[in-house]
């Protein structure tokens, strides 16, 4: 099978196309035949060696000192089943399927336990659709849902809101039953409108940090604030979430924060449950959430999709088309 393979870290030009021998199922795995999967700010960062602040060395540590441990890149998928073990269990092959594998997406097989991130793409949606939800919802609802505990009528403010987690940050918070306010570029309002938010602030315009307005939850996708800046914008029992723990004054803002009443800064580990994608599938199915498909590249093109989502200026999820879509298929997330 074609795969494409990190053998160290560096720039998108360490990319390579290669063939490797086609994975075998065990017998709790399931083989998918890969469509679709895109390229996230996850991949960018594992392909980069790119591990901010105090990560710098526990990330070598967990995922390769001078390279990915797993060489084959790629952690989100959209597929077909074509072979299943004998243990088996509500899956079979031809079924359509989407989930998050950890590593091994950016191939044309991969091999998944039946238990672990994947689940049944729902009727109507697309490879390049399933494939492009995955990431950003199923980071932003236990985010939201869980440690926001976002409640109806409730207001939420979601910095990057045009981003991979962000657009579907705001879309998962509408969902909920919240108020939202977008943070984003100027060129990036109508989206973020479209999306759903109620209120959008350009960043070039006006400051969220200056607004006279309080928020039940302020969700950073982007990394870029701290708790102490958002704290006075937080309501009596307002709850800061942020993707990045990059310092130890963000980790001390946590310990601290979980010990005493009122404003909290909440942080955690998203992790590749079959409820997470399971859930994921029904947002997806009842149009809580739509797909933001961006720009589209074959397999071989792997290094220019890097490219592109490096350069930040693209409103939607980079696709990797691992099959070539059917012209219709393109047409419709055009």
């Amino acid at each position: 099978m074609r795969a494409a393979l990190v053998p160290t870290y560096g720039s998108p030009d360490t990319l390579v196309l290669a063939e490797r021998q086609t994975p075998e199922p065990g017998p709790r795995e399931l083989r998918v035949r890969v469509h679709a999967s895109p390229v996230t700010q996850g991949d960018r960062r594992i392909r980069a060696g790119d591990f901010p602040g105090i990560m710098a060395t526990l990330g070598r540590l967990l995922v390769g000192w001078s390279g990915p441990r797993a060489a084959v890149p790629g952690s989100m998928f959209a597929g077909v089943v074509d072979a299943v073990g004998a243990e088996v269990t509500g899956f079979a092959p031809g079924d359509r399927v989407f989930g998050a594998s950890m590593d091994g997406a950016h191939a044309e097989y991969l091999v998944i336990d039946h238990t672990k991130a994947v689940a049944h793409m729902p009727e109507g949606a697309s490879f390049a659709e399933a494939a492009a939800v995955c990431f950003g919802t199923s980071t932003a609802l236990p985010f939201l849902r869980d440690l926001g505990e976002v409640k109806p009528g409730q207001r939420v403010l979601v910095i990057g809101a045009a981003g991979g987690v962000g657009r579907y940050a705001v879309q998962v918070a509408r969902h909920l039953g919240a108020r939202v306010t977008g943070v984003c570029r100027r060129e990036q309002v109508e989206l973020v409108r479209a999306l759903g938010a109620d209120d959008v602030i350009a960043r070039e315009d006006a400051d969220w940090r200056v607004s006279d307005a309080q928020w039940d939850v302020i969700f950073d996708t982007s990394d870029h604030f701290v708790f102490a800046e958002a704290r006075p914008r937080l309501t009596a029992h307002g709850r800061f979430l942020t993707l990045g723990l990059a310092s130890w004054s963000g980790i001390w803002d946590l310990l601290r924060s979980a010990w005493s009443s009122g404003k909290k800064a909440r942080w955690t580990v998203v992790m590749d449950e079959q409820s997470n994608v399971e859930a994921v599938a029904g947002l997806l199915e009842t149009g809580a959430i739509r797909p933001v498909v961006g720009p589209r590249f074959p397999l071989a093109q792997l290094a220019e999709a890097h490219r592109v989502l490096e350069a930040r200026n693209t409103e939607g999820d980079v696709i990797i088309d691992v099959i070539a879509p059917r012209p219709r298929e393109v047409a419709a997330t055009a």
